[in-house]
């Protein structure tokens, strides 16, 4: 039985298929079965068209932004598409937020992997067919630029820090969008963006209900 926040992202193939809801209202009704019963939210419905001309997927950025600010796993109602498109593949592996497919409930993190290392399997042989007309290119004389090594550190507190940091500009960067919405509808003072934003469920950047004035002036600073 489903349980939690979830964020529906839905696919269709062509603008006119998008305008139509051809495909779109066979989704929407196959995650809405799944998640029927249950103590569950659907924050929101995410819809990317695509033309086939196009590689990147802003409709899934959104929807993965989403997914990390309301702590929400993505719901998609069909795995066999989605699993074959790599830019899919590899924006959920970087996002590392959860999912659920509802014709395929017992696909995992380690599904999403295998997919991940075939994909990485395909990348590598590409890689090694370039290396090999590189070489051949070499051979017969042509001069190649030199690889310049970079030094590694090992100061872990250092590393850890801007670990910390580069999580708090990318939390910053999920919540800007949010922020320029209430700036836009009148909602300026720190403390009117802190109870709009709790207001609107969104967990603070330690998981907390209730937003103060000094986390809402963090996240401004760092926008």
């Amino acid at each position: 039985m489903a349980a939690g926040n979830f964020v529906a992202y839905y696919r269709v193939s062509t603008e006119r298929q998008g305008r139509s809801g051809l495909g779109l209202e066979a989704q929407q009704e196959a995650v809405r079965a799944y998640l029927n019963g249950g103590s569950w939210r659907l924050v929101a419905e995410v819809v990317e068209v695509e033309s086939g001309k196009k590689a990147d997927r802003p409709k899934l950025a959104e929807a993965l932004r989403l997914c990390r600010l309301h702590g929400a796993t993505l719901i998609i109602a069909k795995l066999d598409r989605l699993a074959r498109n790599v830019a899919f593949v590899s924006s959920l592996m970087e996002s590392g937020a959860e999912f659920v497919a509802v014709d395929f409930p017992q696909a995992n993190r380690l599904t999403i992997h295998i997919l991940a290392a075939v994909a990485e399997h395909e990348a590598k042989a590409i890689s090694e067919r370039t290396k090999s007309a590189l070489q051949a290119a070499k051979a017969r004389g042509k001069r190649l630029g030199g690889f310049r090594g970079v030094k590694i550190g090992d100061d872990a507190r250092a590393a850890s820090l801007a670990k910390r940091k580069a999580a708090a500009a990318a939390r910053a960067a999920d919540l800007a969008p949010i922020v320029a919405e209430l700036r836009a509808a009148g909602v300026s003072s720190l403390g009117r963006i802190a109870r709009a934003l709790s207001e609107r469920r969104i967990p603070t950047a330690r998981g907390g209900d209730a937003w103060t004035e000094t986390q809402v002036s963090r996240v401004l600073a760092r926008l």
